[in-house]
Parts: C-alpha cells; sequence; structure tokens
C-alpha cells in the first residue's frame, strides 16, 4: 500500500519587528490567513530572531522558527542557551533553522573573516554538533526540530545526514544547461543520497522568494540582485511563483508528488497573496 503523502505546511517569514503592539497584531494576521509556522530571518537590519520569536509567542499557537540563522557568526554556548530557554519560553514549538552564511558584510561587521564555502559549512557543523551536545546536556535536554537550508552539494549531504528539515533556496532550481525543474530534481537526488534510509523521515521545505498573478507583476528586483539572474530566467524557478491561485495550487501539489515538498515558505510582502493559495491546498 502507497503512503499517504506528507499534508503540506506554510511559513511566512516576518521581516522587522516596530512597536509590539505592531508585531503582534502582524502575527495574528498571519495566524489568520492560515499559516502553520512564524519564520525571522537573520540579516542584519531585520528583526532580532529570537525576541521576536518569543514576542510571538504571547500572541499565537503557530510554531516559531529561525529562517536561517548563520552559522558562521554565533557561538555553541551562547546559541545552546538561546535555543534552550526559547524552546521552554515558548513551549516546545521551536524549529531551529540554520545555515552557513552568504552575505559577506555580516562576517565582516562581526570582525570574522567570510571564508570558502568549505570553510563555512564545516563551521556550521561544528556549530551544530557541539549545540546539540550543550543541548543534550540540559536537565530537559530541549531538542528542536532542525532546519538546514541551501543548495550546494556539500550542504545537501550534510544535511541528509543531520537535518529534520531542509529547505531548497532559491538557487536550488539553477543549473547551467538544465531546467530549473530538473535542478531541483537533481538536488533532491544528492539529499537522498546523502540520507539514505532516513530520507523519509525529513521534511522538504521550499523557499518561495516571490508570488504573482502575472509576470508583470512579480516585483524581482531584490531576488535579481542576490542571484545575479536575468528576470526571464527568474520567473522560471521554483521558487518563484507566477499565476492564479489555482495554477499556483495545482504547480504546488504537483512538487509534493514529484519532489516530496511539503512545506512552503514565503517572505512577508507576499503573505496576503500566498494565503490564496493555501485556501486551496487545505
Amino acid at each position: 500500500m502507497s503512503q499517504s503523502p506528507r499534508p503540506f505546511r506554510f511559513g511566512v517569514s516576518l521581516l522587522t519587528v516596530g512597536s509590539r503592539s505592531s508585531w503582534h497584531a502582524r502575527v495574528r494576521e498571519a495566524a489568520d490567513l492560515g499559516y502553520d509556522v512564524l519564520q525571522v530571518t537573520d540579516h542584519l537590519g531585520t528583526a532580532a530572531p529570537f525576541p521576536a520569536l518569543v514576542s510571538a509567542a504571547e500572541v499565537t499557537r503557530m510554531r516559531l522558527g529561525t529562517f536561517v540563522l548563520n552559522a558562521g557568526v554565533v557561538s555553541p554556548a551562547y546559541l545552546a542557551r538561546e535555543v534552550a530557554d526559547v524552546h521552554r519560553l515558548t513551549d516546545g514549538r521551536l524549529e531551529l533553522g540554520l545555515g552557513a552564511g552568504y552575505v559577506p558584510a555580516e562576517f565582516e561587521a562581526c570582525g570574522l573573516p567570510f571564508g570558502t564555502g568549505g570553510e563555512r559549512l564545516r563551521k556550521l557543523a561544528d556549530t551544530l554538533a557541539a549545540t546539540r551536545s550543550l543541548l543534550a546536556a540540559e536537565a530537559d535536554a530541549p531538542r528542536p526540530p532542525i532546519l538546514l537550508g541551501g543548495a550546494g552539494d556539500r550542504m545537501l549531504r550534510f544535511a541528509g545526514r543531520e537535518a529534520d528539515i531542509f529547505s531548497f533556496s532559491i538557487m536550488a532550481g539553477v543549473t547551467p544547461d538544465m531546467a530549473p525543474e530538473e535542478a531541483l530534481a537533481r538536488r533532491v537526488g544528492i539529499l537522498r543520497e546523502g540520507a539514505g534510509d532516513r530520507f523519509s523521515d525529513i521534511e522538504l521545505n521550499l523557499f518561495v522568494a516571490a508570488v504573482a498573478g502575472s509576470r508583470a507583476e512579480a516585483d524581482l528586483a531584490i531576488i535579481g540582485r542576490a542571484s545575479g539572474l536575468p528576470e526571464e530566467q527568474l520567473t522560471q524557478l521554483p521558487g518563484v511563483l507566477v499565476g492564479s491561485p489555482r495554477e499556483l495550487a495545482d504547480r504546488l501539489e504537483r512538487y509534493r508528488e514529484r519532489f516530496g515538498l511539503t512545506y512552503i515558505s514565503v517572505l512577508e510582502p507576499h503573505m496576503a497573496a500566498f494565503s490564496e493559495v493555501i485556501k486551496l491546498l487545505r
């Protein structure tokens, strides 16, 4: 008998805090729109993840996630302390998202070298291992699920061994001379190889960078600058959703069937538009 697919889950990243009352109002809005997970990014100039999530826990029963912390600039000792208390203060609803970091200026601001991709991945691996060890030594041994994100082959193999959740970044649909969905399929395959028998236990997340009814409506300036890709290529990526709510729902159903993607995360500017898609997938 074939196994039933995982149900969809939906996350939204809120970008700035503002006042306590305005933050709580936006958190409630996200919950009312049908989102399951409230996520906070980790970039200078955006919200501080842990205080924002603890405050959000006061007004929602959503799960709460970092999406994702830059492991290249944190100390495991301090991170474990923060994670343990956020886990407790949110009644065990924390999802700990970690990444290797990709913005050189953020390392520079901390007085740290950016390093090579391999060096940043090793730092991520060391930080995760040490943080897990420190958490296991706590009296209540908090163990939030670990979300890892990215698109590189080494990251995918590492996540196959270590992640509870893996998030495919916008670049997961980019491989030279390969159609975007085939590029994503290739990366799912690498994650599967790295995971072996535990692959079915890993929840697969797709980071959606833009949602629009048509190409003309799509605001691709930010991801264009970040990726260096032309607009015509961006609109073909799995992480850019262009079409009617019904078309987008059908597309995500197909992604679930083909790739196993069941956890979809969007950015705050697309929160309302994507909620129309959520309604069709419940």
